[in-house]
């Protein structure tokens, strides 16, 4: 049988190969068990250990596999709901936090990953992500056979409730009287026609391109980074239209772009958001991983706002929710998330917060960024994926992150070194380049940020150097 690990945020696998019937089986037979343990330590009945909610993308037969899912734990004396349609990650993770009786959610997703993978991403009762803890647990105790015991579930709809929940935490009115017009762009992913009819019931002009039912996402990445949002930066450049929304497979990161065609990545939005939540009068703490842009660190100083720095991964940003006091959390990923909707990213609701932005304000995105980057200075960041071979992967991480350092990189100082995930160089003048292993996929990730492109360029080629030479 495969051998099941789960990574930053579950387990993913390619269709047919390890993500096979039996494999889900096996690791929702786990995962149910777990979910049972904690339910029954929190004084609940065995044999009636509470609600556990399944939802599912646009993958390749993701239905099926998820109504697989859903008699698995079933199989386990949980009352289940499996969503009625594909949904995004948020709408899970909200239903959950939104039923008292649920305990835990499971969603079918692959995320961002190519059309071939599907896989399986946990959440807490609150919605949240599964921390290590828990899913250390449930790889403890994956079966080595898939089990028979298999029980009932209903089918529900997921989505009416969720987003009329979206609708009220945005100034609908405002909106309605702005006249906006956007592109949608959902990569083909779970997001598809639910956030363009909202902006369309809000009375913003919409198109939408990549919206068909197609689980080969026609050769797309339904990653929200470059190439893969090129046709969205072409059509909302040529339509000349207020902004761009992209989200990724399951809708729970965003990115973004002007009526130039200019790209607008997570780092800028998040900074924008955070001032945006400030402008509607609240406050608290932000939250955002070691990839996270100078940019937000200038921005958090200049509003009187505390900065938590965690490692990558949404479920660190979700323990530091779960101790309170947070205001927004994000990632450089596009994952942004409101705690007091859920402790969750949501990359439809960050798409309606922008809107309102620029409703409240009567400027469209690009002005908006070019505004914020006259206010706290411009930087610009890019990252690649880097394929190495599993005997570099094994030494970068056993005597790379550990060890490296540097007295400068392409010309800069190197001032401070971070080895909380991967290894970060700070640098003069704001800028940094950091290398870490990524945690979903067999590649390593090197990152930069600096003031000019030709500069993050630059640092990308001397970290590459790096890690190719192992």
């Amino acid at each position: 049988m495969a051998d099941i690990h789960f990574g930053t945020d579950g387990w993913r696998a390619i269709i047919g190969d390890d993500f096979t019937p039996d494999n889900l089986n096996r690791v929702i037979d786990a995962a149910a068990r777990i979910f049972k343990e904690e339910a029954v330590a929190a004084g609940r009945d065995a044999d009636a250990p509470g609600t556990l909610i399944v939802g599912h993308d646009c993958r390749q037969d993701a239905h099926a596999y998820a109504e697989l899912a859903a008699q698995v734990a079933a199989g386990h004396g949980f009352n289940v709901l499996l969503t009625e349609d594909y949904c995004p990650t948020p709408t899970l993770c909200w239903s959950v936090a939104h039923n008292d009786d649920a305990v835990g959610g499971i969603m079918l997703t692959s995320s961002h990953n190519p059309a071939e993978y599907l896989g399986v991403k946990l959440r807490m009762a609150d919605g949240g992500a599964s921390p290590a803890e828990f899913t250390d647990r449930v790889e403890a105790v994956l079966p080595a056979e898939p089990t028979d015991v298999l029980g009932p579930f209903q089918t529900v709809d997921l989505m009416t409730d969720y987003l009329a929940a979206l609708c009220e935490l945005v100034d609908v009115e405002a909106i309605r009287a702005a006249n906006l017009r956007v592109v949608c762009d959902p990569l083909y992913g779970a997001g598809r026609h639910y956030l363009a009819d909202v902006l369309r019931d809000m009375g913003v002009e919409v198109v939408e391109i990549h919206n068909a039912e197609d689980p080969t996402f026609a050769g797309l990445h339904p990653e929200p980074i470059q190439p893969w949002v090129d046709e969205g930066l072409a059509k909302v450049g040529e339509l000349g239209y207020d902004a761009l929304f992209i989200n990724d497979g399951d809708a729970d990161r965003i990115a973004a772009g002007d009526s130039r065609g200019n790209y607008v990545n997570a780092h800028r939005i998040i900074t924008l958001l955070t001032k945006h939540m400030v402008d509607r009068g609240e406050t608290g703490r932000v939250v955002s991983t070691v990839t996270a842009s100078a940019m937000l660190d200038r921005m958090c100083r200049k509003l009187g706002l505390e900065l938590v720095s965690t490692p990558v991964g949404f479920k660190w940003i979700y323990g530091e929710m779960e101790k309170g006091g947070v205001m927004i959390g994000g990632e450089e990923s596009g994952g942004i998330g409101l705690p007091g909707h859920v402790k969750e990213r949501d990359g439809l609701l960050m798409a309606l917060l922008l809107t309102e932005c620029m409703a409240q304000s009567g400027k469209d995105l690009g002005a908006l960024v070019d505004e914020m980057l006259e206010d706290i200075g411009r930087l610009e960041f890019a990252r690649r994926g880097l394929s190495i071979t599993p005997e570099q992967m094994e030494r970068f991480r056993a005597e790379m992150v550990p060890t490296y350092t540097a007295d400068e990189v392409a010309g800069k100082r190197v001032i401070d070194v971070d080895r909380r995930d991967g290894v970060k160089l700070l640098l003069e003048g704001d800028a940094w380049v950091m290398m870490r292993p990524s945690g979903t996929e067999p590649l390593v990730r090197v990152y930069a940020e600096a003031a000019t492109a030709e500069e993050v360029n630059e640092l990308l080629d001397a970290a590459e150097a790096v890690v190719t030479s192992l």
